[in-house]
């Protein structure tokens, strides 16, 4: 059995990786976050250490490390996007390997830093990117896979997630903490989207805004316009008022249904990273490199490739 930490545990996320480690056979030794409402933990690891202080928590880690059968094997991290490459360079220094949620850092240049912390730690990190274990995009990814090696596919990527006014008053809406609403809510796809198709061979982006994002991505095996929002007003007229997210993914005219399937996806990752299947930092490096280039690059002119979102966008 593993003994594992939880950096974040306040978070919206962590209740899935608590569950991971207990549906794993695993022990959450000790859970750190600053925000004391953790109660989800006495739902499944209520004898787990808890501290609101990381120097208090990280003096505990410290101690638990004089006795082999309390020593930390891994650290989870599901800490806000700023503080990802602290907790994960903490974690590997604490001696143990490391799973962090997405998005793993904002840039490629840390993740060479992490790079040399693993090298000098003998530690690794591993990234959630959970959709790659969804049933419907392996079927996916088969049968792009099996296509003509020539083949282009068209692709349509909708998504639209409300969020309220409590969210522009979060760290999730200051983007020196989220890194925008294309880093913070898209990076799981466009990995998604580098796992099916290949390379990224041109990335352009169409609308950079607080709330929403639009662009292109040209892949080795698909041409894809995209479109991310937070805001409601974009869902469409029949999805308002019944529901508050929309997600929709067009394959050369056909529908990529996975809104179910999604419940055990962090367990598999786990199980996956235990047994020394998980992914590291080279896997995650394409869709960091993706989100980074969309931050900083210049808004160009809607053309024929641009979301039809966009051109509403303009009126």
């Amino acid at each position: 059995m593993k003994n594992f930490a939880l950096i974040g545990a306040a978070g919206y996320i962590a209740p899935r990786h608590m569950r991971a480690i207990k549906d794993t056979g695993h022990h959450l030794a000790v859970a750190y976050d600053n925000n004391d409402s953790v109660g989800i933990i006495d739902s499944i690891s209520p004898q787990s250490e808890f501290f609101t202080e990381f120097e208090r928590f990280l003096e505990f880690a410290h101690q638990l490390k004089r006795q082999p059968q309390t020593a930390l094997d891994y650290v989870a991290i599901c800490s806000p996007n700023y503080l990802h490459h602290a907790h994960i360079a903490a974690g590997l220094r604490l001696g143990c390997d490391v799973i962090c949620e997405k998005p793993l850092v904002p840039t490629p240049e840390l993740i060479d830093e992490l790079e040399l912390v693993e090298r000098e730690t003998g530690r690794k990190v591993f990234n959630i990117l959970q959709l790659r274990h969804h049933d419907a995009i392996l079927k996916l990814r088969d049968k792009v896979s099996a296509a003509p090696a020539d083949t282009k596919f068209d692709v349509e990527l909708t998504y639209i997630t409300s969020r309220g006014k409590w969210y522009a008053e979060s760290w999730k809406g200051d983007p020196r903490k989220a890194f925008g609403v294309a880093t913070n809510i898209g990076v799981h796809f466009f990995d998604m989207l580098h796992f099916i198709f290949g390379k990224l061979q041109r990335n352009v982006v169409h609308h950079s805004g607080e709330a929403k994002a639009a662009g292109y991505l040209e892949y080795e095996r698909a041409r894809v316009r995209w479109f991310l929002s937070i805001d409601a007003n974009d869902l469409p007229d029949d999805v308002k008022g019944k529901k508050t997210t929309y997600r929709n993914i067009d394959i050369s005219g056909e529908q990529l249904e996975f809104s179910e399937g999604f419940t055990d996806l962090h367990t598999t990752s786990y199980r996956e990273i235990l047994a020394g299947r998980g992914y590291g930092l080279n896997d995650a490096r394409h869709c960091i490199e993706t989100v980074n280039v969309i931050r900083n690059a210049a808004v160009a002119p809607a053309g024929p490739d641009a979301h039809p979102h966009v051109a509403l966008l303009q009126r």
